[in-house]
């Protein structure tokens, strides 16, 4: 009899480990000064029940409130901001362990950067302060070489509080990674520049430039998975612009708002996301609104408005959809939080889970696979 327990009871721990099973890494980037903040989290994720468990965190790292992962899960890379003395900084990673060690950081060549990006051969950085783009090459250790090109962006905007000076916000590569997308604030422009990868001095040349409505301040672009179509949120007046996408070119199809007519508050357009399967997007304005809006998308590239939520926090800079589409977690800058909100694939559909992780100012979330 106490045999057939034990069987019974190694069977019930066997299934409970299954059933505690991750798949991901939750790797969140963060402001650390002032605040609670330690560094880079990396926490346990289950896409099942969207339990949650802290793995790591990598202290002593500056405002890294920027992430990139490479392609083959190796390194990760974070932007140091932090005003003229700004760095970029290298880490090895363990995906299965969810460990980072540093390796090596560099002048960010600019202020303030706010976004890179990193594959097999470089990464690059939005310097949104100093307006500028910079390129770094990669060691075979991972390591950052200096700089291999600077990119510096010129003008300003209508609004000469936020757009003084050009405010590069975004770096991105197209789907077919044949070009990168950059989005001036400061200018109301998105520059499309041609990606030599393997060149060793001009990394980036300019194809071309498009101008946005004036005062407008784009921020955040997101190409759909087949690459025919992107989508634009602009920070200051909280415009959603749709985009055909063909071979380096981008053409207007249609601009929309977050913004519903009777809102009498600040807006801040903040991120803005596709679900894997393209049917819907979603965008988050973190002025004095606080929330996320859902559109459908249409063949066509075209969108619907279809709800809003509140994010239930002050300040939703980022948020990220986990790989399974069951869940979006909107990290809080201000309230120092992160709401998970159980995703109806069918409808796209955002309901309060009621599952907070506790987090000094959440800024970036990288979805790492284990294995």
């Amino acid at each position: 009899m106490k045999k057939l327990f034990y069987l019974l009871a190694a069977a019930m721990c066997t299934l409970s480990v299954k059933a505690q099973k991750v798949d991901d890494h939750l790797v969140i980037g963060t402001y650390t000064a002032p605040g609670k903040s330690e560094g880079i989290y990396v926490y346990d994720f289950n896409p099942s029940t969207a339990a949650f468990t802290r793995v790591s965190v990598k202290k002593n790292v500056i405002n890294p409130s920027f992430l990139a992962v490479t392609p083959d899960r190796k390194f990760i890379y974070a932007v140091n901001e932090d005003g003229d003395k700004s760095m970029v900084s290298a880490f090895s990673y363990d995906a299965a362990t969810g460990k980072l060690d540093f390796l090596n950081k560099q002048k960010s060549e600019g202020a303030d950067p706010c976004y890179l990006i990193a594959d097999d051969r470089n990464v690059l950085i939005a310097n949104y302060s100093g307006g500028s783009i910079a390129v770094f090459g990669r060691d075979q250790s991972g390591a950052l070489t200096p700089a291999k090109q600077v990119i510096q962006h010129t003008g300003s905007g209508i609004d000469k509080n936020r757009q003084e000076s050009a405010h590069v916000h975004m770096v991105r590569f197209t789907p077919d990674h044949k070009y990168v997308v950059s989005n001036d604030l400061g200018e109301d422009k998105v520059y499309l520049y041609t990606y030599h990868k393997d060149a060793d001095d001009d990394v980036l040349v300019l194809k071309d430039t498009i101008s946005v409505k004036p005062g407008s301040g784009p921020r955040h672009i997101i190409f759909s998975n087949n690459g025919k179509y992107a989508y634009l949120i602009q920070e200051l007046h909280g415009d959603v612009t749709a985009f055909s996408y063909h071979d380096g070119t981008l053409k207007k199809i249609q601009e929309t708002s977050v913004i519903n007519s009777d809102f009498k508050g600040e807006s801040g357009g903040s991120d803005i996301q596709l679900s894997a399967d393209g049917k819907f997007l979603y965008v988050s304005n973190r002025g004095t609104a606080n929330t996320i809006t859902t559109f459908a998308v249409g063949k066509d590239g075209k969108l619907t408005k279809k709800g809003q939520v509140s994010t239930t926090g002050n300040g939703p800079r980022a948020f990220a959809i986990d790989p399974s589409g069951n869940w979006l977690l909107v990290g809080h800058q201000k309230t120092n939080d992160i709401t998970i909100f159980k995703r109806n694939k069918v409808t796209g559909e955002l309901k309060d889970s009621g599952k907070k992780i506790d987090i000094g100012a959440p800024v970036c979330f990288l979805f790492v696979p284990t294995k």
